[in-house]
């Protein structure tokens, strides 16, 4: 340490964050939410696609979208699943839903391609290439909705196309199923009668109605009978029975122009008043006739047959037996984090006057409601999080991981803004008087990537630096790109950090070796970064004598 950090190192008051790890597990198991801990790791994931102002690569119409999901495995990209293809349409939402196992503690890297259908071949080479879009999957968990710019194979856009992915974690396992049919319902075919198939919409977060499922379609009839389908309860309605969902009937086009024939609004509670023997028939209502026309009564009725609610115990809730998880306390008492909160600890401790250190979780399920917080005392108490030395730090971490169920995704930016807004107040310092280091412990999974950017970039203008300290042996090139050793990091607004104040240090690297080696590693920024910020201050050290 040079001397001018340690007259600068005298009178710092830092505040060291041990954040628990945050990358915690999910589950489906319905609310109370099962046993607590670190045994189950998995989520089932819903996924909705959207396009927007695809690619036109039909002469004489418009293209006939699909989409194909691919995982990244081994190095390779493995189709999961695709969609239905959405006729003449280039704003299509397709009503296929992906599901997919979400492992919290994994990059799982996704890659979605929409592809014009030409042929009726399942080779996608046969078909004309509209875009793509690649992230992983926490990245989608995180931000529950995201719209991103559709790529070409040589990286450029794919003129204006986007897509929208929306995310549905199914930790309700509850499933609703339907026995639907209409009666006399609009005329809309010029030589026939209709097609009729049904659509369900529920509202998204942003106020729009958002497709939830489609119905097959039934020809030429107006008094159609659809097949019973089922759906689970939390991808139509968000597990909440009074949420009001709309139901849209339409005939079907094979050009995709599909006639607008009514709707109606209900809820799943007012669904299940239906019975076998006494079913709920809705008025469909179309808006448009029904100002025009006086005598207006209806466009056809929509008969709900049968509405019944159940659980579906055929997902996996993971092999509880397994000590999978890196939260996983062995025999002898440790894990690894444990092992990275003693050695880091101790090296840190050694900078702060009274020892007193704040320890917050994040990414976890509390007791007794059991909702997901990212900002939580780890010794339950939120008025006094304190712990006393590291031992106080390990004692509370220890304690406190039988009672929380640990829960995901893994967002890194709400910790930081937490630090920040402390550090923001320290500066109308008028001494070198305090300076904040929050350390976080992480197995290097990072859903929050832009946020996490971001909020950085804001905090290279304050009295703080970050300490990351990668456990397990997981990919870190997250953490080593918020290093910014080799580059500038940019917040994704485009603003540059002011400075670098991220250390990431990956502890398998040091399993083996002298304390002291990891105390270099851990604290070979950190002097510079603390002088560089007074300086750029102008503030002097406490106690310092006037040159």
């Amino acid at each position: 340490m040079t001397r001018a950090g340690e007259e600068q190192r005298q009178g710092l008051t830092e505040c060291l964050e041990l954040l628990p790890p945050e990358s915690m597990a999910y589950t489906v198991t319905p609310a109370p939410p099962g046993p607590v801990g670190s045994q189950y790791c998995v989520c089932k994931v819903e996924l909705s696609i959207c396009g927007q102002n695809l690619l036109d690569r039909d002469v004489t119409s418009k293209s006939d979208p699909f989409c194909v999901l691919f995982m990244e495995v081994n190095g390779k990209w493995v189709e999961l699943d695709r969609t239905e293809t959405a006729v003449n349409n280039l704003n299509p939402a397709f009503a296929k839903k992906f599901i997919i196992d979400y492992h919290f503690e994994e990059v799982q890297k996704l890659k979605f391609a929409l592809f014009d259908q030409d042929k009726s071949s399942t080779q996608l080479y046969e078909h004309d290439f509209l875009g793509e879009f690649s992230c992983t999957l926490g990245m989608i968990v995180s931000s529950k909705k995201i719209t991103r710019t559709l790529l070409l194979g040589n990286g450029k856009p794919a003129g204006k196309g986007m897509i929208t992915i929306a995310a549905q974690e199914l930790s309700d396992n509850r499933v609703i199923t339907l026995s639907m049919a209409g009666r006399k319902l609009d005329k809309k075919d010029l030589f026939g009668k209709s097609d009729p198939f049904l659509e369900f919409h529920k509202p998204g977060d942003d106020g729009k109605w958002m497709l939830v499922h489609r119905t097959e379609v039934i020809k030429y009839t107006l008094d159609p009978v659809w097949k019973p389908f089922t759906v689970p309860l939390v991808s139509l309605c968000d597990g909440d029975v009074e949420k009001l969902i709309k139901v849209v009937c339409y005939d079907y086009d094979s050009d995709g122009g599909h006639d607008f024939i009514g709707e109606f609004q209900t809820s799943v509670a007012r669904l299940c008043e239906a019975q076998d023997a006494s079913p709920l028939e809705l008025e469909c209502i179309n808006p448009k006739k029904q100002k025009k026309k006086k005598n207006y009564k209806n466009s056809g009725i929509i008969i709900v047959k049968s509405c019944k609610v159940g659980i579906d115990f055929t997902a996996s809730n993971g092999n509880p037996q397994e000590p999978s998880s890196l939260h996983y306390i062995n025999p002898l008492g440790t894990n690894e984090y444990l092992s990275a909160i003693w050695a880091v600890g101790q090296i840190i401790q050694d900078y702060d006057s009274d020892k007193m250190f704040p320890a917050l979780g994040f990414g976890a399920q509390l007791p007794p409601d059991w909702k997901v917080s990212h900002e939580f005392a780890i010794n339950f108490n939120p008025r006094n999080p304190f712990c006393s030395g590291v031992e106080g730090i390990v004692q509370a971490y220890s304690a406190c991981l039988p009672h929380i169920r640990f829960y995901g995704p893994t967002n890194f930016s709400p910790i930081i803004n937490h630090v920040a807004r402390f550090a923001a107040q320290a500066t109308q310092q008028e001494t070198a008087s305090q300076y904040f280091i929050l350390l976080i412990i992480t197995d290097g999974v990072i859903s929050d990537m832009d946020e996490t950017r971001h909020a950085v970039v804001q905090a290279s203008k304050l009295p703080m630096s970050i300490i990351i300290v990668g456990v397990g042996n997981a990919d870190f090139a997250a953490m080593e790109f918020l290093d910014g050793d080799s580059r500038v990091l940019h917040s994704y607004t485009g603003e540059e950090a002011v400075r670098d104040i991220v250390q990431f240090v990956p502890f398998r690297n040091f399993r083996n070796v002298p304390k002291e080696t990891l105390a270099k590693a851990v604290l070979a920024e950190l002097p510079q970064q603390v002088v560089q910020y007074f300086k750029h201050q102008n503030l002097p050290p406490i106690n310092s004598e006037p040159a």
